[in-house]
């Protein structure tokens, strides 16, 4: 499909290690001038379910800074554009929760807010676990619940579980199960 945007200029606002935030001057699909805000992340966002013989899994709490508030997620964080998205999420599940897992299955790729950012995420399950040691980053204050998965969808379907990546893969790995996918 042919794209109704034209671009007439874009400039740099601001920029740090995670993002660069460009304002656009545009002319929009119904031929009007205006403007269009963009955050570019400089990392993919990643996600991982890990999921054991008996339907476990481990969310990961934290306090969010963004939010002013505390959160339950899956196991996630960020991965260099350059780097393959599987050794990623294999860092951050051994950082996160100490876990290594021995298989692995991307279920998703996400788009996480397209309408201001080009932020890419990708959600995989990972299974034949093995605990091991976590290694926190200095910014993480993580805490590790492991509980059934059933009980993860829960929490989900009663917002008690509100991150986009956590929601889309927790409810996907229960599609895939349930159609005998994974």
């Amino acid at each position: 499909m042919k794209n109704p945007w034209k671009k007439i200029s874009d400039k740099e606002i601001y920029d740090n290690p995670w993002i660069k935030v460009e304002e656009h001057q545009i002319i929009n699909p119904s031929g009007n001038e205006g403007i269009y805000g963009k955050v570019h992340f400089k990392n993919k966002a990643l996600g991982i379910v890990p999921l054991d013989d008996e339907l476990n899994t481990w969310l990961v709490g934290q306090y969010r800074y963004t939010l002013d508030e505390y959160t339950w997620e899956i196991p996630m964080g960020g991965g260099l554009i350059d780097v393959d998205v599987l050794e990623s999420a294999k860092r951050e599940l051994k950082e996160e929760t100490g876990l290594v897992a021995a298989s692995w299955q991307n279920i998703l790729r996400i788009h996480t807010s397209n309408s201001v950012t080009d932020e890419e995420g990708f959600v995989f399950v990972a299974k034949d676990l093995t605990q091991g040691e976590t290694a926190f980053d200095d910014t993480e204050d993580l805490k590790i619940r492991k509980l059934k998965l059933s009980e993860a969808v829960r929490l989900v379907m009663s917002n008690e579980i509100t991150d986009s990546l956590s929601i889309a893969g927790l409810l996907k790995t229960k599609l895939l199960l349930d159609e005998g996918k994974l």
